[in-house]
């Protein structure tokens, strides 16, 4: 597989700094870029400033939960394309439902293992990729 020009943007949206903190190390150990936001309003802005090209989002943060994010983002024609996965600790069907309407792709339960967090950045980054990208 080529390695691309510059490494892939990973947003990370979640009130816990543990959960931020994880995800960081976990995602930068992968050689991918780090982005990190407490809610959904200091995310916007990051979405806007850095096009991530892919965004963890936890569902209930202050101000702007993510289920509000997630649809925010979905509804902006510049930002509309980029995989959004819910993080939650809760691991209910209508949870995962209501993700799926507002626009994450996926639904990952907290707290996560590095593999699981890997497994869906490539799963969505890979889905994302033109196939003469990969190399394949």
């Amino acid at each position: 597989m080529v390695a691309p020009t510059s490494p892939f943007k990973v947003l990370v949206i979640d009130d816990s700094n543990t959960i931020r903190r994880s995800a960081e190390i976990f995602l930068k150990q992968a050689g991918y870029e780090v982005l990190l936001a407490e809610d959904g309003f200091d995310a916007l802005s990051k979405v806007n400033d850095h096009e991530p090209d892919l965004i963890f989002c936890d569902i209930l943060m202050p101000r702007l939960d993510g289920y509000q994010t997630v649809a925010v983002i979905r509804r902006s024609g510049k930002f509309s394309h980029i995989p959004m996965v819910m993080l939650s600790s809760k691991d209910g069907v209508f949870d995962k439902a209501r993700g799926r309407m507002v626009g994450a792709q996926d639904y990952l339960t907290k707290p996560f293992t590095k593999d699981q967090l890997l497994d869906a950045v490539k799963r969505h980054l890979n889905a994302n990729q033109p196939a003469a990208a990969t190399g394949s």
